[in-house]
């Protein structure tokens, strides 16, 4: 009999393993190597991008699924769409943070990282998590799709519930708990939506608001970009503000060559990516008869591409397990590939610089206590609930 602990561990991105294994007795096959994971992103065939189900695993470490929606749904869209459909999506997105639009961000960035710290640093000190990560991405968030700033706290609880349902590792009450707050931000966004359509506001939400007039797309699945958007958006740059810190605090003595050389922060952001994925993984639903790596895949089974794995695959990286912060040997799959890859990848790193940038800009070196960090725990995500920085 397995345990939680045992799927966790198969799950473990420092895993050595197979390039794709089943998972216990489920229908869900973990996929490991860089190779395979470049196969499956691309073989969008036989692999749709479709959030069918997702693990679900018992007190005893048995597996089961936990149904999403049907394949070729209407509620999957953006990144759980497919073909022309995750296409057009992305077309409406993109033009809102395009490169020329996100040079402009870093200001209201900076602002905003100077009134959190200020705000927050009590006698020395700072929960780096609770105070800057879960608050920074949900200020940008709700400006990028215009959205009142005092509404930043609700849009973090909102987009935690909405990912916590497909955590795989919660109880029946907070999965009900979840659900229910994944309704009341559904509710909320298509209720702006409506408000948007009468004022035009220059923002995602207007955007999306004139296609909807336009009849280019209905008000239902343009609330659904817009749950993506909160969700997604805010959890992951939540879950990479969170390990960038404590990645530094785990290596100080990268701090001297950080401060003096600016240049050299990008790598260390990249390198952090690589290890820390925010996503431990994505699904795919395999969609006929198929195989991958000589192992013969089902219709109706399910795949987890587990970016953490791959991004450790010595084929690929040398000394893949070991933080080398001037590595600079290509890219990570941390955002993803193909024509799935992260629409906010560009505006992740734009926080996570300016993030970096503040910090080592403070007349006093930070401490951080990267010993006691406690991590978020599930399937999906790998986040921080907590990092204390003294100073």
């Amino acid at each position: 009999m397995q345990s939680a602990g045992d799927v966790m561990d198969l799950l473990d991105p420092s895993r050595v393993s197979p390039g794709i294994e089943r998972i216990g007795d489920s229908s869900f096959f973990a996929v490991r190597s860089w190779d395979l994971m470049v196969e499956a992103t691309g073989r969008v065939e036989d692999f749709s991008s479709n959030l069918t189900a997702t693990m679900v695993v018992g007190p005893d470490g048995e597996v089961t699924e936990f149904p999403v929606a049907e394949l070729g749904s209407p509620v999957h869209v953006l990144a759980t769409a497919d073909g022309e459909v995750h296409r057009a999506h992305r077309k409406l997105v993109m033009p809102s943070i395009s490169p020329r639009k996100l040079r402009a961000w870093r200001p209201f960035i900076d602002d905003r990282l100077r009134e959190l710290w200020s705000e927050r640093c009590r006698d020395g000190g700072i929960d780096w998590v609770k105070d800057i990560a879960e608050r920074l991405p949900a200020s940008v968030v709700a400006k990028l799709m215009g959205l009142p700033q005092q509404d930043g706290d609700r849009l973090c609880e909102w987009a935690f519930a909405s990912t916590r349902m497909l955590d795989g590792m919660v109880s029946a009450d907070e999965l009900d708990d979840s659900v229910r707050s994944a309704g009341e931000l559904i509710e909320y966004l298509s209720g702006t939506l409506t408000e948007a359509r009468a004022t035009r506001p220059a923002s995602v939400l207007g955007d999306l608001a004139r296609l909807v007039d336009d009849a280019d797309l209905t008000h239902e699945v343009a609330v659904q970009v817009l749950v993506q958007l909160v969700a997604a958006g805010i959890e992951s740059t939540v879950g990479h503000l969170g390990s960038l810190v404590w990645r530094l605090g785990q290596h100080p003595e990268c701090l001297d060559t950080l401060r003096s050389d600016p240049a050299a922060r990008p790598l260390f952001i990249e390198e952090t990516l690589r290890l820390e994925a925010p996503f431990r993984g994505h699904y795919r639903h395999v969609t006929r008869d198929t195989e991958l790596g000589g192992v013969g895949l089902a219709a109706g089974t399910r795949l987890f591409l587990l970016w953490g794995s791959a991004n450790r695959d010595d084929r690929q990286f040398s000394r893949p397990g070991q933080f080398m912060p001037d590595r600079g040997e290509g890219s990570h799959l941390s955002f993803g590939r193909g024509i799935h890859f992260c629409v906010g990848a560009a505006l992740a790193r734009l926080e996570s610089l300016a993030a970096l940038d503040f910090l080592l800009g403070l007349d006093a070196v930070p401490g951080i206590d990267a010993s006691r960090a406690e991590w978020h725990q599930s399937l999906l995500v790998r986040r921080l609930q907590s990092l204390r920085i003294t100073v």
